[in-house]
């Protein structure tokens, strides 16, 4: 399973196999291209009319779209459930965020850390979560199960993507990084650590049949914002129901 760009002014990318067999807009946006680029940070380095003016770009972009919900992260497991939103609605303090309402733009900034897709396309329920590695290593996957099973999905229906982030070549960390995500360490204490394989495993580990990976690196391919290449600014990883 692999994003590929979408055609127009917004440089972005979506799962266009979601979109045909489930109903299902799926997708991170980019850097774009020259020297300004199309960061969503929020709080960021770029100026907030600018910053607001992509999000409402980006809104406008989605057919069908009548509102996107995000919140200002705080690398934890809170997942908020949404009813409804028109516009831009800003929360605080959630790494995540759920739905079964059409038009609702579920939306996560990332620069490095994984955008994770949560699809039950038999009840249309969607959960979308931002996982580095304190979210990972906190559960943050599994919470986002327990949500949409608490809304009535069942384990069996659900379809897991691990999104766009560094990967495991690109990310050197130390031991007490494995160690808040629950595995050893390597020989010196420092190594590689594959995030989206960790969460893959925890999906699996929930019951979660299908479950797939994002090719692309926020760090070594072209076209992404990464906090470790030193490519400053943020991406919107995005999920919403047609």
């Amino acid at each position: 399973m692999t994003e590929t760009p979408v055609d127009g002014a917004i440089p972005r990318y979506e799962l266009a196999e979601w979109r045909e067999a489930y109903g299902v807009i799926a997708g991170i946006t980019g850097r774009g291209e020259g020297d300004r680029p199309f960061d969503l940070g929020l709080g960021g380095i770029s100026p907030a009319g600018e910053v607001l003016d992509r999000w409402g770009a980006l809104r406008r972009a989605v057919p069908g779209i009548r509102g996107i919900v995000v919140s200002r992260q705080v690398h934890g497991t809170r997942i908020l459930w949404h009813d409804t939103a028109g516009g831009l609605v800003i929360h605080e303090g959630s790494d995540g965020h759920a739905t079964e309402s059409p038009g609702l733009l579920l939306a996560v900034t990332a620069a490095d850390c994984v955008p994770v897709y949560l699809v039950d396309p038999v009840r249309r329920a969607i959960a979308l979560l931002h996982a580095g590695w304190r979210g990972t290593g906190d559960g943050i996957l599994a919470k986002g199960v327990a949500e949409l099973v608490r809304r009535g999905s069942f384990v069996g229906n659900l379809l897991v993507h691990c999104g766009v982030g560094i990967c495991g070549s690109c990310y050197e960390v130390g031991s007490e990084v494995f160690a808040g995500c629950g595995l050893p360490a390597p020989d010196g204490g420092r190594g590689g650590l594959d995030l989206r394989s960790v969460l893959a495993d925890q999906a699996r580990g929930q019951g979660v049949e299908r479950v797939s990976t994002s090719p692309f690196c926020s760090k070594h391919d072209p076209g992404f914002f990464s906090h470790r290449g030193g490519n400053a600014g943020r991406m919107v990883g995005y999920l919403g129901l047609i």
